[in-house]
């Protein structure tokens, strides 16, 4: 049922998703699951990796595995049920399965943000204060810093959820997206969402402003001193510390600042599903990739633990 009485509330939801046309879904539905995963591996690859690699125990790191745990959280929120919508043709969700999935997105979308600039801080402690870098990025910092981002992500879906689902839905209960997107939920409601609008745009503009201001700052003292050093040496060292930082910050906080920071009226639907399929399940894939490929430690780490292997079946045979 899509168009429901006005006394009726909305008990499910119908996820539009991406495409009706049945000769994309399952050349979508092949892509999808290629691309989750590589997400799933590569995320929970790099955990492990971490984990098991002493050399990996650094500020550094455990805050890339945190971000690997994000990645692998909001990927999971949403890929799962865009794939059974396109295999299967399973686009309804519940009323209480959309506001889970919402927090469950929100929430780990706000941590990653937190999470990038906390990275920012760590990478400009180790450049521009390289004698005083373990005094500065203690365990007790790191870890306060990284319980400061998950509780800014879960006080953020909190309010979000809220805003949204306070609001009435007894019109219709078709989503124009592929995933219980905030903006594509609010346009359902028949009650007034004004309000809401302004909450969503205010509170998401702090919450990336404030995280993209530490970035920004922490760079700016970063290429300042870059600049400063004398020997090339010292230069190329400096900046492949901070290039994997900066690949995964340009294009997470690019797509997030082109979907929330602009009112719902001039949202294109179409648009923001290209976007949102973007942050939602290419970048929690691309994260591990970027930060392995360019990481020596990281492959360093991989050979090691993947030579412990072999040996180890070696003897078992």
């Amino acid at each position: 049922v899509i168009l429901m009485e006005n006394n009726t509330e909305v008990m499910d939801f119908f996820l539009v998703g991406l495409t009706d046309n049945p000769e994309l879904q399952i050349p979508l539905f092949i892509v999808f699951t290629l691309i989750y995963l590589i997400s799933v591996l590569g995320n929970l690859g790099m955990m492990a990796l971490i984990l098991l690699d002493s050399h990996l125990h650094t500020p550094m790191y455990f805050f890339l595995s945190n971000l690997s745990l994000v990645d692998f959280g909001y990927s999971t929120a949403v890929t799962p049920k865009v794939m059974a919508g396109l295999l299967i043709g399973d686009k309804v969700i519940s009323y209480n399965a959309c506001a889970a999935q919402m927090f469950s997105f929100v929430a780990f979308a706000t941590v990653e943000s937190y999470l990038l600039s906390s990275m920012a801080y760590d990478r400009y402690a180790a450049v521009c204060k390289p004698l005083h870098y373990t005094s500065t990025m203690t365990t007790g910092v790191c870890a306060c810093l990284t319980i400061g981002c998950y509780v800014c992500g879960f006080l953020n879906a909190s309010i979000h959820v809220g805003n949204t689902f306070s609001l009435s839905f007894c019109k219709s209960n078709l989503v124009h997206h592929f995933f219980c997107d905030i903006a594509a939920v609010m346009a359902l409601s028949c009650s007034d969402n004004h309000v809401s609008e302004v909450v969503l745009v205010y509170v998401s503009s702090f919450n990336v402003f404030f995280a993209l201001l530490v970035i920004i700052i922490s760079y700016l003292f970063l290429f300042i001193t870059i600049l400063k050093m004398q020997s090339a040496q010292g230069h190329q060292k400096a900046l492949s510390t901070c290039a994997s930082h900066l690949s995964a910050v340009s294009i997470f906080y690019g797509t997030i600042i082109f979907m929330y920071l602009q009112p719902s009226s001039s949202h294109s639907m179409d648009t923001d599903k290209i976007a949102s399929m973007f942050y939602t399940m290419v970048i929690p894939m691309l994260n591990p990739v970027v930060y392995s490929l360019r990481n020596k430690d990281v492959k360093n780490a991989f050979k090691k633990v993947s030579d412990k292997a072999k040996s180890s079946l070696g003897l078992e045979f």
